[in-house]
């Protein structure tokens, strides 16, 4: 077989999933899990590299068009077919899933509790992550996005805190509920116009709708894809989930779950519903500084660990949303930027919130203080990550906080009234950050010492397997920081090409609502025609 026929995404969502199928005849004479996790791990690994030789060896950065293409009949009855492939705006979060994935294997170290069960859904969840990225057909896509909810749910449920069941009973109804409307609307897209029915995102895309077909089609996705990005107020699962979660749940919860929605946003909403994100461009942009501003406040309020970062989680998705209302090539880089950046950011933080809780067995700030000196490793990689989750420069949370900013402020779609308005409540966002992320190290590091807490044994500082996971996530932070266009590269041609769209589709909207010309003509939110001038 010739190496650039080999079926290399089918092989990387059905080997995870195979492979967690032969978990059970692992032999575990101990019963801690010790086999099975170094099996995991080596299964994780495969994984990923085989990722990265796809990657380097079968993947053209200028390419904007989808490759690495495979497609076969699968239901024929139904219209239904395997269809996967890679372009700009999938290839970063396949690799991030890949990466966050085997690192958070190796973050679940210490689980000894049904050790079995635990790596049977990772290795599932992995599957079904990278099938929800990569998959071509609306309907595999529904069917990738609700097997990827069982595996958390579960992780949730019994590996949980003592709120486990709450959390993870919230979760999968909001979750799962809000996934009906890609169901409705991807059946709407399939049938509407008549003819053959398909569910072929190339072909739905090319589909002759009306305005206001895509602006109910467009809402349904919103709703769906805001509750896992997630949007306030559709928000209010994931601090219940991460306060219940581990570390290695927290990574993947931080890591790759909140980019499905992201993902699915652009890739859906923006692409394939053009004409229907010219309308709805404003309010993202309003939605996504209510997320920065309000998560950012509700976090600084915040006395729990585990969800002082999960609403700061929150407020930094707010810069994906005004990334992707911008019009621009510049702003919407930047989201795609942000959703890696957050991916590896997130995840370090959460696994130092399980490292932290695992000496303290303390979540709450006011019971912390004084540890510092009695671990220095951990201190330091708090504080470390702690600013490129601020945006320090040279990490790359700056540079995508940067290109999203300068990315709106530069978009002519808007008025000067509304750009300067909704940059200024973001730079309060981002000022708020650092208040709330540095006042949380001097509570945990500094602060009134907590004599009972710095005397107890289990007060440890950092080991060898969670210093390697910590570094693992700095260079590729760090990397893109100084040098944004290790990554960059890898999507702008999609990115270009997806902007060209959206913005060729403004002067048919015009021409199709002329109350939406009026509006425009008057400046108040939305100027259509200084597009069409284009």
């Amino acid at each position: 077989m010739n190496i650039a026929d080999f079926p290399w995404l089918t092989f990387t969502i059905l080997f995870p999933l195979a492979a967690s199928a032969l978990i059970p005849l692992i032999p575990d004479k101990e019963g801690k899990g010790r086999p099975i996790r170094w099996y995991a791990l080596v299964i994780g690994l495969i994984d990923f590299a085989v990722i990265v030789y796809a990657f380097y060896t079968q993947y053209d950065f200028a390419n904007p068009e989808l490759q690495l293409v495979e497609r076969y009949s699968w239901i024929p009855q139904l219209g239904l077919n395997w269809s996967v492939a890679a372009d700009g705006l999938s290839m970063p979060l396949i690799l991030l899933t890949g990466f966050i994935t085997t690192l958070a294997t190796l973050a679940a170290w210490p689980v000894t509790f049904k050790p079995r069960l635990f790596y049977f859904l990772i290795l599932a969840m992995y599957g079904g992550q990278i099938a929800v990225f990569a998959v071509q057909d609306m309907l595999v896509f529904f069917l990738a996005w609700e097997l990827e909810l069982i595996p958390v749910y579960l992780l949730l449920a019994i590996w949980g805190g003592y709120k486990r069941q709450y959390a993870a009973t919230k979760f999968i109804l909001y979750t799962a509920g809000s996934s009906l409307f890609i169901l409705l609307a991807a059946l709407a897209m399939a049938f509407y116009g008549g003819g053959p029915v398909t569910f072929d995102m190339r072909s739905l895309a090319l589909k002759d709708y009306s305005l206001t077909f895509q602006l109910l089609a467009y809402g349904g996705f919103l709703f769906a894809y805001g509750v896992k990005l997630p949007i306030i107020p559709f928000h209010t699962w994931l601090p219940d989930a991460h306060g219940e979660a581990t570390a290695p749940v927290h990574m993947l919860l931080a890591g790759i779950l909140l980019k499905m929605g992201g993902y699915a946003l652009i890739r859906m909403n923006v692409e394939m519903l053009p004409d229907a994100h010219a309308y709805f461009a404003p309010a993202l942009a309003i939605l996504g500084v209510v997320n920065i501003i309000y998560a950012a406040l509700t976090s600084f309020a915040q006395r729990s660990l585990k969800r002082k970062i999960a609403y700061s989680s929150i407020s930094h998705m707010g810069f994906v949303l005004l990334g992707i209302a911008s019009f621009t090539n510049l702003g919407l880089s930047g989201a795609v930027l942000q959703m890696v950046s957050h991916g590896l950011i997130g995840a370090s933080l959460f696994f130092l919130v399980g490292a932290t809780y695992d000496r303290t067995h303390t979540l709450i700030l006011e019971e912390m203080g004084g540890v510092g000196q009695k671990m220095p490793k951990i201190f330091s990689m708090w504080t470390t990550c702690s600013l490129a989750s601020l945006a320090l420069p040279g990490m790359s949370g700056f540079v995508a906080e940067l290109m999203v900013f300068v990315g709106f402020a530069t978009s002519d779609a808007y008025n000067s009234t509304f750009k300067v308005i909704v940059i200024f409540l973001a730079a309060v966002g981002v000022i708020l950050t650092p208040i709330y992320l540095l006042s949380m190290l001097r509570e945990i590091f500094y602060g009134e010492e907590n004599k009972e807490l710095t005397a107890h044994e289990a007060l440890i500082d950092a080991e060898p397997r969670e210093i390697f996971i910590i570094a693992c996530l700095l260079v590729p932070i760090i990397g893109i920081g100084l040098y944004p266009k290790m990554l960059t590269q890898v999507y702008d041609a999609k990115t270009v090409a997806i902007v060209a769209r959206i913005r060729q589709s403004v002067p048919t909207l015009v021409a199709r609502a002329p109350a939406h010309q009026e509006f425009a003509q008057a400046e108040v939110v939305y100027r259509a025609p200084a597009i069409a001038q284009k």
